[in-house]
């Protein structure tokens, strides 16, 4: 079958394995349709991923159909041929996060596609339980399912108020999924950025409020609210030098949520962090409350990931095209990987 492999920052591989073994108890054997490529996916590609070993199969986001099921012990509603989303974060059940639901977080996360062989391969076989079904949605929105949860978790995280101010740092898709679920809180978005593309989409596709980080953004932002600043502020970048800017936006009292992470040290000037006593979170991966959300709004329409899609490839064209995807003049919002 087609599986295609990071050798090494900078080499992708198609090559041909051999099938999977047919699925054991509580498995399934899943055929990958569509797979969405991620900032981690970019990330290692550079060779600044976080967590990483090369060499690796990437895939997280992955829209699948199910071709066969080991027996299941608990009592579930999957069948052969349901369209799925995966919960890529393989989880041990019994650490401390684990123990207290905190399964995002767990001392021994195993993560298809970064810390396990992903899903850029044909076929996969995956706990059953990581699978949720949904005839509603369609395959490639089913491969950005995860991608969408990531900016769902970090706003539960921030427990907005319907009445709060938010700013997301960085219109790439995990900064646009925030600004999404920032919505469906009931509270206001501003969108930062630099990117000139990325703005006009966020103004075109998403009718956002935008913030032109070229250009002053903490006088735009006073400008904008009256003199005052945003009570939550989500840095999507994975740039440390925007992370470290980052402290400077939140209102006294507010909360700084860090969506990405980088394999750097953050350093923040802590007079001015304590005498606005600043709530630092971090917000790591998702969990299945997030996936219930995330899938609901889909299936009532209430998010349109049609635009996000802007570049597509093959397992044949995507080892020449993915180099050109971490170059911002190709203007990628989502690249998508498509599997016959």
């Amino acid at each position: 079958m087609k599986t295609i492999v990071l050798q090494q920052p900078g080499h992708l591989s198609l090559i041909d394995t051999e099938p999977p073994d047919p699925p054991g108890p509580n498995e399934a054997l899943v055929r990958v349709r569509r797979v969405g490529i991620c900032g981690t996916d970019l990330h290692a590609f550079a060779g600044r991923q976080n967590f990483f070993s090369y060499p690796r199969v990437l895939g997280h986001e992955l829209g699948v159909e199910i071709e066969a099921l080991g027996p299941i012990e608990a009592e579930g509603n999957l069948a052969v041929g349901d369209r799925c989303c995966i919960v890529p974060y393989l989880h041990c059940g019994h650490c401390i996060a684990c123990r207290r639901g905190k399964t995002n977080c767990c001392v021994r996360m195993q993560v298809l596609g970064v810390h396990l062989d992903g899903g850029m391969r044909e076929r996969i076989v995956v706990p059953a339980d990581k699978l949720i079904k949904s005839a509603a949605i369609p395959l490639e929105h089913l491969a950005l399912v995860e991608m969408l949860c990531i900016g769902a978790h970090a706003v539960r995280r921030a427990q907005l108020e319907p009445d709060e101010v938010a700013l997301v740092i960085g219109a790439g898709p995990i900064g646009l999924a925030a600004s999404q679920f920032v919505q469906q809180a009931g509270a206001r978005v501003l969108m930062l950025e630099i990117s000139d593309a990325r703005l006009d989409f966020c103004r075109r596709e998403l009718d956002l409020e935008v913030i032109d980080g070229k250009h002053d953004p903490l006088a735009q932002l006073h400008a904008r609210l009256n003199g005052e600043l945003p009570t939550a502020v989500f840095d999507a970048t994975g740039s440390a030098r925007s992370m470290m800017q980052a402290f400077t936006y939140p209102a006294h009292g507010g909360k700084l949520i860090f969506v990405g992470h980088v394999p750097d040290d953050i350093t923040f000037h802590d007079p001015d962090f304590h005498q606005r006593e600043l709530t630092l979170l971090a917000s790591r991966n998702a969990t299945h409350a997030d996936f219930a959300w995330t899938i609901d709004l889909l299936e009532a329409g209430q998010i349109n990931l049609n635009p996000w899609i802007t570049h597509r490839a093959s397992p044949e064209t995507i080892i020449t095209d993915f180099a050109g995807w971490l170059d911002p003049e190709q203007g990628v919002v989502k690249a998508m990987l498509e599997f016959n």
